[in-house]
């Protein structure tokens, strides 16, 4: 827990961004070369397209429709010739040159304890993203740990295994990245890269149960079918613990909040780890290989890591650890305010109801507290329904305003664990884990 003497830094340092952000593209430029950088380059890679700017529309970051999403452009002028790319029972030699959409849920939706699939944040990496045809899908399950390796269709997926469904938060690792300052590249978002759904599927210690893992089984790697448009790009495959596999809550969903996985948030199938950040949540899922050796690739190796000893993680991805820097894993303890926005005028004397969120990595939130007064006093909100140790968990206070002028609330989240918000920014080379205390500044009059 950070001392409670740097409280009053809260507000300051939220207006000075919110005005950096205004200003910012959300693309930065592209690194020449990813392989070398000091500091995690996945935002280099990530927002590879500032020379298409003046060409496309691109997606913008903050903004976020209701409207049902466009679909993948087909061949145009545009289209270029990329290596043959095995996806969903077919072969494609041709994709049309897109940036990789990024667009984050905005805050007015999280007053609901689920998020709307047609509002849920979208993610993703690379351009080549394929429409996914459900019946000639496939999922592979194989690698040098697996006795006896298998594949199965979509409807094998959902007949032959238990259903399961679980409400989880699907979080970014950059969450909240474009307040930071200084500042770092990457997607500039704001609050609205998350989002807490039901997700429902096949447990994935089920699915590896059945090809026969053997006891020098390290971890699993996952593959999806998007993939790079550019060559030299490496393709978004990950890697996974083989201990967090097999847990209860880890899943292959194919329905989210009781409708079929959208196209962008990973139809037909996707992997769902509840507790950990989206990096892990590969979308589009076309294959899983469980291996004996640490995986090399490019996403797990070089990118989506923090310095060691940055952040108060309990469960660790010790295979792939260095003596600098280890994979982000879990989700910090953090909450939000949902329903004020900064100079939202409100009654002297009267009481106004405060909502927000709080969640964590799965140990459960015990409480969010609010002040008023620069974090020199706090109280308890009262905590809403719970609908699960990976779902948000709403909460409300009743704030009254005994004399006219502005007002800075803080809301403060703590965990079953003893884990508390901060105070202060963790500062961190790619922008992961932002969980500084959430302030609104409102007016009372």
């Amino acid at each position: 827990m950070q001392s409670m003497a740097h409280c009053c830094r809260v507000q300051v340092f939220a207006q000075r961004n919110r005005a950096r952000q205004a200003s910012r593209s959300p693309l930065s430029s592209v690194c020449p070369n990813p392989e070398a950088c000091h500091v995690d380059p996945s935002p280099c890679l990530e927002n590879g397209w500032r020379r298409y700017r003046g060409r496309h529309s691109l997606p913008q970051v903050g903004v976020r429709r209701r409207e049902p999403r466009p679909r993948p452009r087909p061949p145009s002028r545009l289209a270029r010739r990329s290596h043959p790319r095995k996806v969903a029972g077919q072969t494609a030699p041709h994709q049309t040159l897109i940036p990789p959409p990024n667009f984050e849920t905005p805050v007015s939706y999280f007053n609901s304890l689920f998020t709307p699939n047609d509002a849920f944040f979208v993610r993703y990496h690379l351009g080549n993203i394929p429409e996914v045809d459900a019946a000639s899908w496939r999922l592979k399950i194989g690698g040098e740990a697996a006795a006896k390796p298998f594949e199965l269709t979509l409807d094998q997926l959902k007949s032959e295994f238990e259903a399961v469904e679980i409400a989880a938060v699907c979080q970014c690792s950059g969450n909240r990245r474009g307040l930071f300052a200084p500042h770092v590249p990457g997607v500039q978002w704001g609050y609205g890269a998350m989002g807490n759904a039901k997700w429902k599927g096949a447990r994935l210690k089920d699915i590896l149960e059945r090809a026969g893992i053997s006891k020098d089984a390290l971890e699993i790697v996952m593959d999806g079918a998007d993939g790079p448009v550019i060559d030299k790009t490496p393709d978004f495959i990950k890697s996974l613990p083989v201990w967090k596999a097999l847990e209860d809550s880890a899943l292959v969903a194919y329905e989210m909040n009781g409708a079929a996985l959208p196209h962008w948030n990973g139809f037909p199938a996707r992997i769902v780890i509840p507790g950990w950040t989206a990096t892990y949540w590969i979308k589009h899922l076309t294959s899983i290989d469980v291996r004996t050796k640490p995986f090399d690739g490019f996403w797990i190796k070089s990118a989506y890591r923090v310095p060691n000893g940055k952040f108060p993680s309990v469960q660790r991805f010790i295979s792939q650890e260095t003596a600098v820097n280890t994979p982000i894993t879990e989700m910090v303890v953090n909450s939000m305010i949902t329903n004020l926005t900064d100079g939202q005028t409100v009654g002297t004397g009267k009481t106004t109801e405060v909502r927000g969120i709080g969640w964590d990595a799965g140990y459960g939130i015990s409480s969010v507290e609010l002040s008023s007064d620069n974090g020199e006093t706090w109280t308890k909100a009262k905590l809403g329904d719970d609908a699960g140790r990976f779902s948000f968990r709403p909460w409300s206070f009743g704030l009254t305003p005994a004399k006219a002028g502005p007002m800075t609330v803080i809301a403060r989240a703590s965990n079953k664990i003893g884990q508390t918000q901060t105070s202060q920014l963790i500062l961190n080379p790619a922008g992961y884990n932002h969980n500084v205390m959430h302030a609104v500044t409102i007016n009372a009059a």
